[in-house]
C-alpha cells in the first residue's frame, strides 16, 4: 500500500466585498506581511489592502513584484526579500504565475501564504503546487509544494471587474478537468476513493459551467457580480482546487500538453493558460474521436465561455511555428498521461476537425 499526503487550504472565504475580511484572517498568520503580485494586480488591490491592514495588529512592511514569471530566480530573489523585511506573512495577489509564486515563496520561507486573486484564470490560489517557468517563459515543471495557502479570499466583486478573458481562461482551465480525468480515467477500471472524489469534482466543475458559465460572462462584461458567476468562480477555484489536490496533480493530459506545447512559442506563450487549455480540450475530444454530437456541444459550450477554437483566434502561425507546437506538445510529460500514443498526424488532424467544427457553426 502506498501512503497519501492530501494538503488542503486552510480557509476560503468567497463572496461579494470579502477583502474587508483580510485584516482579521492575517491577524490569526502573523504581523508582518509582505505583498506580492503583478504589476496590474498590484495597482487593482494595493490601496485597498493597506486600507484593511490600517489600524490592525498587522503591519504592511512592503509590495513587491512578482517578477513575470515563476521562476525559480525570482523566488529566491524574493524569499531573500521576505528575510531581509522579517516579514512573517505573505499575502500574494493576482492570477497564477504570480500566485504560484507568492506560494512557492511561503514554502522556501517556511512562512504562512493568504491568497487574493484578482482574475479567475486558474485554481492556483487553492492549490500546494506552482507551474515553474524558466526565466524566459518556457515551462519548466509541476513543483509541489509542503503546505497549501493558510487563507483564500475569493472576492467576486473584485473578479467581476476583471477583463472577460481571464475568466474565460478560468472556465477553459476548469473544464479541462472534466475531460481530461475522463480521458485518463477510462481505461481504468478500478478507482481508488481519492481518484472517485477527484472525479465527481472535475464532473461538478463541468455542470456547473454548463449551467452557469455564460451568464458568468455576462456578469463580467458588465462588471458586476451575480450568483450565477459566484457559482462559476466556486467551480474554478474550489471543485477544480479539489480536484487538483486529490488526484495530486495526476489528473491532466492531452488539454494541458497542449498548452505546454504552445509556451515554445513566442506569439502564443503569453497568451493565457486557461485560454490554450481551453482550445487544447476540444483537441483532447477529437483525439478521443468522441462524435460529431459531443464535439459539436463542447464547441458551443467553449464558445458561449469565449474560449478560443481556432489557432487563428491566438496568433497567425507559420509552418515552422505550428510544427514547434505540435512537437512540444507530443513530448509534454502530460502527454503521456493518455490512453493512447498520440501522433504528430492525430493532432494536426484534431486542430483540424475543431477549427471545421467551429466554421461548420459559424462560431466567430
Amino acid at each position: 500500500m502506498q501512503a497519501q499526503n492530501i494538503i488542503f487550504p486552510a480557509q476560503i472565504l468567497r463572496g461579494p466585498g470579502v477583502i474587508s475580511q483580510l485584516a482579521a484572517l492575517c491577524s490569526q498568520l502573523g504581523k508582518r506581511a509582505l505583498v506580492i503580485g503583478g504589476h496590474q494586480a498590484l495597482a487593482a488591490v494595493g490601496d485597498r489592502i493597506r486600507h484593511c491592514l490600517e489600524g490592525s495588529s498587522v503591519t504592511l512592511v512592503g509590495s513587491e513584484w512578482y517578477g513575470g514569471e515563476c521562476s525559480e530566480g525570482h523566488i529566491l530573489r524574493l524569499a531573500n526579500q521576505v528575510a531581509a523585511l522579517s516579514a512573517d506573512i505573505i499575502i500574494s495577489v493576482g492570477g497564477g504565475k504570480s500566485l504560484d509564486t507568492g506560494k512557492a515563496v511561503g514554502v522556501a520561507c517556511h512562512i504562512p501564504v493568504v491568497t487574493l486573486p484578482t482574475i479567475a484564470a486558474t485554481c492556483a490560489a487553492v492549490t500546494p503546487l506552482s507551474i515553474r517557468y524558466f526565466d524566459d517563459g518556457h515551462f519548466r515543471d509541476l513543483y509541489p509544494l509542503t503546505q497549501a495557502p493558510a487563507a483564500v479570499i475569493i472576492d467576486s466583486e473584485l473578479l467581476a471587474q476583471s477583463p472577460l478573458r481571464w475568466l474565460a481562461a478560468g472556465l477553459g482551465d476548469t473544464l479541462a478537468k472534466w475531460y481530461e480525468f475522463r480521458a485518463i480515467s477510462s481505461h481504468h477500471r478500478d478507482l481508488s476513493g481519492v481518484a472517485r472524489s477527484s472525479s465527481a469534482n472535475s464532473r461538478i466543475c463541468y455542470d456547473l459551467i454548463a449551467a452557469y458559465g455564460a451568464s458568468a460572462c455576462d456578469a463580467v462584461r458588465a462588471g458586476k457580480a451575480n450568483s450565477e458567476l459566484e457559482q462559476v468562480l466556486d467551480a474554478i477555484f474550489m471543485f477544480a482546487g479539489l480536484t487538483s489536490l486529490m488526484s495530486s496533480g495526476a489528473h491532466a493530459a492531452a488539454s494541458h500538453a497542449i498548452y505546454e506545447g504552445f509556451t515554445v512559442c513566442d506569439k502564443t506563450r503569453e497568451f493565457g493558460h486557461g485560454l490554450l487549455v481551453g482550445l487544447g480540450n476540444l483537441c483532447l475530444l477529437a483525439l478521443e474521436d468522441r462524435n460529431d454530437q459531443e464535439l459539436r456541444e463542447a464547441v458551443l459550450l467553449s464558445h458561449a465561455c469565449a474560449v478560443p477554437l481556432r489557432l487563428g483566434d491566438i496568433a497567425e502561425l507559420d509552418a515552422q511555428e505550428l510544427d514547434s507546437i505540435i512537437q512540444a506538445s507530443l513530448h509534454a510529460p502530460d502527454m503521456q498521461n493518455m490512453p493512447q500514443a498520440v501522433t504528430v498526424d492525430a493532432l494536426y488532424a484534431a486542430f483540424a476537425r475543431v477549427e471545421s467544427m467551429a466554421d461548420a457553426l459559424a462560431l466567430h
